[in-house]
């Protein structure tokens, strides 16, 4: 869209012309919310894609878990059920590490910018860019997911039908949403140098007490409890369910859900106060 701004003989400046095309009130037109969404969804897919190394370092690491640690354990590796909720644990730990890292310290990152500055300053508002940063995250979750799948097949007993195999891709899309709006909490509200550390701190417990790394029947009583409080634990047994049939704990999709409006809130309130810090 172009605008000039014209001036009459007085010198009184007359109102701005615009190629846009008009909207029903006479206004300029704006782009549907959709529209704007798939802009931001291509935009920030591109630019995560061009710096290869952004993806393989979520791709990768999971993998090499699974390569070094669960495939030399034959009592793992050749029992279909432990085999397959072992690539789900792992699968889930390859969404929260893309979530975290690329949105936690993506979005910190993106802040310190000049072309950012900028996009806020669009009228567009902040939802187009918010839902496409949580597809992305979907996205890039079902990349991580791809290598494990593979030596899953290759190197173990892991087995799913078609129809599990698709449950487990929607279950994981859906799990991936709240650990996508946490990083982008954690990315709006601090720099991308406390980014960084606060990532960290939080992604490896939460591996560990939601039962990624070691199975969740090992756990002692009291940290068994904890552990069903987690997004990780609740995620991790909905898409061990999907997978596998074995039946979730009865609040994990009550949980899940609590964590997911919790971390929704925490976006939204730390894009606004990023706003009224840069945009007063």
């Amino acid at each position: 869209m172009s605008e000039t701004m014209t001036t009459n003989s007085t010198g009184a400046t007359r109102r701005p012309v615009t190629d846009a095309p008009a909207g029903p009130d006479g206004g300029a037109r704006t782009q549907p919310f959709l529209a704007l969404t798939w802009l931001h969804l291509r935009y920030q897919f591109l630019e995560t894609v061009r710096i290869p190394i952004a993806v393989l370092g979520n791709v990768l690491f999971p993998a090499l878990s699974m390569f070094f640690f669960v495939v030399p354990q034959q009592g793992v590796a050749g029992n279909p059920l432990f085999a397959t909720t072992a690539v789900a644990g792992l699968g889930l730990f390859a969404v929260c590490s893309a979530s975290l890292f690329t949105y936690g310290l993506g979005v910190a990152e993106d802040r310190q910018l000049p072309f950012y500055p900028f996009l806020r300053s669009l009228p567009a508002g902040p939802g187009p860019q918010m839902v496409a940063r949580v597809l992305n995250g979907g996205a890039f979750s079902l990349f991580g997911l791809l290598p494990l799948i593979i030596i899953g097949w290759l190197f173990t007993s892991a087995t799913l039908t078609p129809g599990q195999l698709l449950a487990g891709i929607g279950t994981i899309l859906a799990v991936s949403v709240p650990f996508v709006l946490l990083g982008m909490g954690i990315g709006y509200a601090l720099s991308a140098k406390a980014a960084l550390p606060v990532v960290q701190i939080i992604l490896f417990p939460l591996a560990f007490a939601g039962g990624l790394f070691m199975p969740p029947q090992m756990f002692p009583g009291w940290l068994d409890a904890i552990s069903q409080a987690t997004p990780t634990r609740a995620g991790r047994d909905l898409l061990v369910q999907a997978t596998t049939g074995a039946e979730a704990y009865t609040l994990a999709l009550p949980v899940l859900a609590g964590w997911t409006i919790l971390f929704a809130v925490l976006a939204v309130v730390a894009y606004r106060n990023d706003e009224g810090r840069r945009f007063r």
